[in-house]
């Protein structure tokens, strides 16, 4: 399984614009084959600050993903949303296991 934890950041008066169109992305990501889980969640002490969780099954999967048309349109809104720095890491992990 791999994951993708991290943030992106965009000008806080902008949140409003950039809402439906994360909304979107996100619901497309989650209609994907191989995509276990994918949320975008805002910091509720840092206006701007989207942290990204994502859970693929495999390689594949993201690969997938990394070609689709929503990730193509998301990317080319970033300019008007004014999305600025991208953190991103990308984990291969095990099963879970429940605490």
């Amino acid at each position: 399984m791999l994951l993708i934890i991290g943030t992106i950041r965009l000008p806080a008066d902008l949140l409003d614009a950039a809402r439906p169109i994360m909304a979107s992305m996100v619901e497309a990501s989650r209609a994907e084959a191989g995509c276990l889980e994918y949320s975008y969640a805002e910091d509720v002490l840092d206006p701007g600050l989207i942290h990204v969780k994502e859970r693929w099954m495999d390689r594949a999967a993201l690969d997938e993903h990394f070609k689709s048309t929503h990730l193509a349109n998301w990317r080319a809104d970033w300019p008007s949303l004014g999305v600025g720095a991208r953190d991103l890491d990308l984990y291969e992990v095990g099963a879970p296991t429940p605490i």
